[in-house]
């Protein structure tokens, strides 16, 4: 389907630049801006702005629905991030001490 009548863009592109920045890093922000930059374009009208969001959320979803975790994984996850937060709550945090009252 044709999503951006000035630059010929389809979804079907949208989706995969979509993809491929989520490959590159799961949890990145994509945007449209993003998009655009992959595909050497630019929004010049930007009324197919609200259609790439739409197909962004839509193609984030699915792909993190598809890389789920078991329920066991994500609490040893839980686990190990407690762990690590505990480890670092004895550290000094700009340069003050964890007793430092600001006035």
């Amino acid at each position: 389907m044709l999503v951006c009548q000035c630059n010929m863009i389809t979804s079907k592109q949208i989706e995969d630049i979509v993809l491929a920045l989520l490959e590159e890093d799961p949890w990145q922000l994509v945007v449209p801006a993003k998009v655009y930059r992959e595909l050497a374009r630019r929004a010049k009208c930007s009324g197919c702005v609200p259609n790439v969001v739409d197909i962004i959320v839509r193609v984030t979803e699915n792909y993190h629905l598809q890389q789920a975790r078991t329920p066991g994984e994500l609490i040893e996850l839980e686990t190990r991030l407690a762990k690590l937060k505990q480890q670092r709550s004895g550290d000094r945090r700009e340069r003050r001490s964890t007793s430092h009252r600001a006035a």
